[in-house]
């Protein structure tokens, strides 16, 4: 069948709002604001029960054909989960196993044996993956990480994605991080056994996987900010009225649901396109990634003017989507990256004789 003859539908199915369903669920009960709150005053890492809930339902093997242990689903799939971890803050190292897995189950199916192993452990969530995107950027998970996957370059200068178990004395220490939700930290590879997974190709599928799965968490988290801000306009009295009749406050929360839809058809589209293997996944991944990390920035930048003072206070839940969002706007490439990666796209398009649109 080719490309053409498959329909790109813009509602989710009856199954992709179902797995919404119940993944929200799980999340309102094991990633409620004070269970987040418990591993942000611990100093971060991630919820043990909450990992060991996201495991038995499958979520680590979404992608994963069944041949191989996982669910068989695809990209989108993947992006409603990610839309829900984002939309909970969940402080879980889901994201950074999934690309792992998904990356290593390619792999196995290209015939290296070395990858093969550790698919059955990430599906299972006994293992945690982490994924160092370019050799200068600190890894989500990694000082918990069983093994780490990492775009580098080979000799000739050619891209290559490589992988490496980390034994359990020689993990990266916890890093200071903004967001403590989720775990940081530096990986040292000189120091670590690696083994070539696969070469460009690879790297430009994790690229575009890790963007639209950055954007898929934006997504979320944008989401519930917007409802934050609602809620809060509604609720607040001033004047004699409620902060949402006025005019610049309504005007801020509309701005914010038109950041949040742009957000989602971005995400929605470049998740899509890698399912169907569209030839020009790589543009939509880029995009997704350029238009979430600047809608986020505005909308967490207008929730906090909506909250006025209490926006910025450690007891309100905003601030922690505001640093989750900020870790996910640079991960994977920011914005400036993913504009000048969508300009060398589409340049080779054009000396080709193409159009960009």
């Amino acid at each position: 069948m080719s490309l053409d003859a498959l329909p790109m539908d813009f509602e989710l199915s009856d199954d992709q709002l179902a797995l919404r369903q119940a993944a929200r669920g799980l999340l309102d009960d094991l990633s409620s604001a004070l269970r987040v709150r418990a591993v942000v005053d611990r100093g971060g890492g991630f919820d043990d029960g909450l990992w060991k809930a996201m495991a038995v339902q499958g979520w680590m093997g979404v992608e994963v054909p069944e041949a191989q242990g996982g669910l068989g689903m695809g990209a989108v799939e993947a992006a409603v989960l990610l839309e829900e971890v984002g939309r909970h803050v969940a402080p879980a190292p889901f994201l950074s196993s999934l690309l792992a897995v998904g990356a290593l189950a390619r792999a196995s199916a290209s015939g290296v044996a070395w990858a093969d192993r550790w698919v059955e452990p990430l599906v299972s969530g006994e293992a945690i993956g982490a994924v160092v995107w370019e050799p200068r950027a600190p890894a989500l998970y990694a000082p918990s990480a069983d093994v780490i996957l990492a775009c580098v370059r080979d000799d000739d200068g050619t891209a290559a994605l490589i992988g490496a178990e980390v034994p359990p004395d020689r993990r990266p220490a916890r890093q200071p991080a903004m967001d403590l939700t989720r775990e940081l930290g530096w990986v040292e590879l000189g120091s670590l056994e690696t083994v070539r997974l696969g070469g460009p190709e690879a790297v430009a599928t994790m690229m575009d996987r890790g963007a639209v799965g950055h954007g898929a968490e934006m997504l979320g988290g944008g989401g519930r900010a917007l409802e934050l801000a609602v809620e809060h306009a509604k609720d607040r009295v001033q004047f004699g009225r409620p902060i949402g009749s006025f005019q610049a406050i309504k005007h801020r929360c509309a701005d914010m649901l038109v950041d949040v839809e742009g957000m989602r058809s971005s995400v929605y589209h470049g998740a899509w396109s890698i399912s169907a293997g569209d030839p020009d996944a790589a543009v939509a991944a880029s995009t997704a990634k350029v238009w979430c990390s600047d809608a986020s920035s505005r909308v967490m930048a207008s929730c906090l003017q909506v909250h006025g003072g209490i926006g910025f206070t450690w007891e309100h839940d905003l601030h922690l989507f505001l640093k989750r969002a900020q870790l996910d706007q640079v991960s994977f490439g920011d914005a400036a990256f993913h504009r000048e990666r969508l300009a060398l796209l589409l340049r080779s398009r054009v000396e080709s004789g193409g159009s960009v649109v």
